[in-house]
């Protein structure tokens, strides 16, 4: 679903606090970040097309949930070259799952933020929450 010139062309994603993705993470014991991949990974397919979407990202997530950070990075890298963007993370930003526990909450804060740059620079006027 891409017009031409390579522009996505969906719907716009919602922008999320970083800081209350990783709360809850925390307070969740995890099963938070079950949930954000989820919706992450459905706006990023309904606004650009190609792309694994939330069901993928869900059975990803709980199965080898450090496969989540490599995809996830690359699907945003992708979501900003399409838009002839410079992007603020690349896949190797994946790598942060070899650091325990705070490498995680660094790769979250750092995807959430990507992503909420790029909804609120084209045009999403959501506040960020959940």
């Amino acid at each position: 679903m891409q017009p031409v010139g390579g522009m996505a062309s969906g719907p716009l994603g919602k922008p999320r606090s970083a800081g209350l993705v990783i709360l809850l993470t925390i307070v969740t014991f995890g099963i938070w970040t079950i949930a954000w991949s989820y919706q992450n990974g459905d706006e990023l397919k309904q606004r650009t097309g190609p792309g694994l979407g939330g069901v993928a990202y869900l059975f990803i997530t709980l199965l080898i949930s450090p496969v989540t950070m490599f995809l996830m990075a690359e699907e945003v890298e992708q979501l900003y070259r399409t838009a002839g963007k410079e992007p603020p993370i690349t896949t190797i930003w994946g790598l942060w799952f070899l650091l325990p526990i705070i490498g995680n909450f660094i790769w979250c804060f750092r995807i959430q933020g990507a992503l909420n740059a790029y909804w609120t620079s084209n045009g999403s006027i959501q506040k960020a929450g959940l």
